[in-house]
């Protein structure tokens, strides 16, 4: 039984001690494997043991068909050289999560493919909830890929707006991968100066190409940075330029 938990739960290094229903919500009383049952939430580093925690802790798992399952378990804390007093590293959840990984992991995907409210309803969960999930599932995926801006030789550039009003984020993404690589507040050539700042010479020369629209910040940032670089100018915006063209013929005619 608890083999066939484990693997529909899709955690190792975790014991499975008991499973109950607790109002329509399938518990899963569990506790880290022997190796993994005194380690730092931060770090994973082997630390002795502090205290049971105070009680039990709670993390919400993906669902079985329409059937809520939760993993519970003690909130043992340990004591980390490093890090101090802080509970202990569970396999199926990230440090301070409330849900678990396989369940950010969802989210992580859905936020990118889904709708606000397809999301929202799907999951049952908050749309704060899933914000706090992506950062997360994001600070995770850059731990594990600390430097996202080597081996770039095609990027494209461009700008997103958010919330209401004029409030932009300049973005870069690897035109090889299809992978967004940085992003920051701001739609000037300062902004786009300070990603060229972070790749550094070197990258830079690595570039080969550019896509950008016709804004005259980008191209000011990019002959400064990238002068040896092919520019490309998006396809959007030169059908735009010819059908305005055509247009303007059209009238005169």
């Amino acid at each position: 039984m608890q083999s066939v938990l484990r693997r529909l739960l899709g955690y190792e290094k975790t014991v499975i001690e008991e499973v109950e229903f607790d109002r329509g919500v399938l518990v899963v009383w569990a506790r880290p494997a022997k190796r993994q049952a005194a380690r730092c939430g931060v770090c994973g580093r082997r630390s002795p043991g502090y205290d049971q925690g105070g009680g039990v802790r709670e993390w919400r798992a993906l669902d079985f068909a329409s059937t809520r399952v939760v993993i519970r378990a003690a909130a043992v804390r340990v004591r980390c050289r490093e890090h101090g007093v802080v509970a202990r590293r569970v396999p199926w959840a990230r440090h301070g999560a409330r849900h678990t990984t396989g369940f950010e992991d969802q989210v992580g995907w859905l936020a990118t493919e889904l709708s606000k409210t397809a999301v929202v309803e799907l999951m049952r969960v908050s749309w704060r909830t899933v914000g706090a999930i992506c950062e997360r599932v994001l600070a995770d995926g850059i731990a594990r890929r600390p430097d996202r801006l080597d081996g770039l030789g095609r990027i494209g550039v461009d700008e997103i707006s958010y919330r209401k009003g004029q409030r932009y984020v300049t973005v870069v993404v690897d035109h090889d991968t299809g992978r967004l690589v940085w992003a920051a507040p701001g739609r000037d050539a300062a902004t786009l100066d300070r990603f060229f700042g972070d790749l550094g010479p070197k990258r830079c020369w690595q570039i080969t190409h550019v896509s950008a629209d016709m804004g005259s910040w980008y191209h000011q940032s990019i002959r400064r940075h990238l002068a040896h670089t092919v520019v490309c100018i998006d396809s959007f915006h030169v059908v735009k330029l010819a059908t305005e063209a055509l247009d303007a013929v059209r009238r005169e005619v």
